[in-house]
């Protein structure tokens, strides 16, 4: 997609039409169909809505590579962005989890017996895991709120859930099952369109993630800490996880965080890539 950012001034169709997933973050907004030729700017005016969260939302959620700099974020009230979360968390829990649940549970029947037993214990395992979590978010979101209300200022890292990995995951899974597993000669368009809808779900939920950090979190610090630099020293040698934890005297968990952490700052992720890191810092 060609990389142009949105501006009050385009008319809210035209918005929409570079990305029609924005259709279904209109309704977080308070904002229905039926806005004619209007401007961004003209519809958000008539609805309430703050033309300037509303714009920077719709930027993250369609452009990969947008980072609202400094300055646009400290305009944005952090009130506005907790109540924009709290909205996707009842969209997924009371609309996009039913609407996948009652198409599995349509495919799963015609699957047969066993196969349907598989995928309807998966996605229940799969709503509950999402339950919790948002049950999780929506305690630090109160938090988030009540230090707000205290005059605290933005909320800190330490009480905010960072990732939805693990969630995003378990949906890849499912859709790479149902489609090389599952037989679908008699409702393979059914199929179709339950792996589209959990598609979209999926990349809702990265864009959910990246408004967490983007907008309620510090900016990072991408130094390694020392721990971290006696970690990359000893992954770059070529020890693994356990050899390193031995000889940092550390547990194997806390030196594969240190490893996570350390991917995250630097980008890179082989062995290989890290150990040149290594040299050219040093260099």
């Amino acid at each position: 997609m060609k990389r142009t950012i949105f501006t009050g001034r385009m008319k809210m169709a035209d918005m929409i039409a570079s990305n029609y997933d924005l259709i279904l973050m209109l309704p977080r907004f308070g904002i229905p169909l039926g806005f004619g030729d209007k401007s961004v700017k003209e519809v958000c005016r008539e609805r309430g809505v703050d033309e300037n969260f509303f714009l920077t939302v719709c930027n993250i959620y369609t452009f990969d590579d947008y980072r609202p700099d400094d300055e646009e974020v400290a305009r944005i009230e952090n009130r506005l962005v907790v109540e924009h979360l709290q909205a996707s968390h009842r969209y997924y829990i009371e609309e996009r989890l039913p609407h996948l649940q009652h198409h599995l549970d349509h495919i799963a029947d015609s699957a047969g017996e066993q196969q349907a037993a598989v995928l309807k214990k998966y996605f229940a395992d799969y709503c509950r895991e999402v339950r919790a979590h948002v049950r999780q978010e929506e305690r630090n979101l109160e938090q988030m709120l009540e230090e707000l209300r205290s005059g605290q200022g933005r909320a800190v890292s330490d009480h905010y859930l960072r990732s939805h990995d693990n969630i995003r995951d378990k949906l890849g899974d499912l859709t790479q099952i149902i489609y090389k597993y599952i037989p679908g000669e008699r409702l393979n368009e059914e199929m179709m369109e339950l792996v589209f809808d959990i598609m979209q779900l999926s990349r809702d939920l990265e864009k959910h993630a990246m408004i967490e950090e983007l907008l309620l979190l510090p900016p990072e610090d991408y130094s390694l800490s020392e721990r971290e630099q006696d970690v990359l020293e000893l992954v770059a040698q070529g020890l693994s996880s356990k050899e390193i934890a031995e000889r940092l005297n550390i547990a194997v968990n806390t030196v594969n965080t240190h490893r996570k952490s350390i991917t995250r700052k630097t980008g890179i992720k082989s062995v290989a890539g890290l150990a040149v890191y290594v040299m050219l810092k040093k260099s």
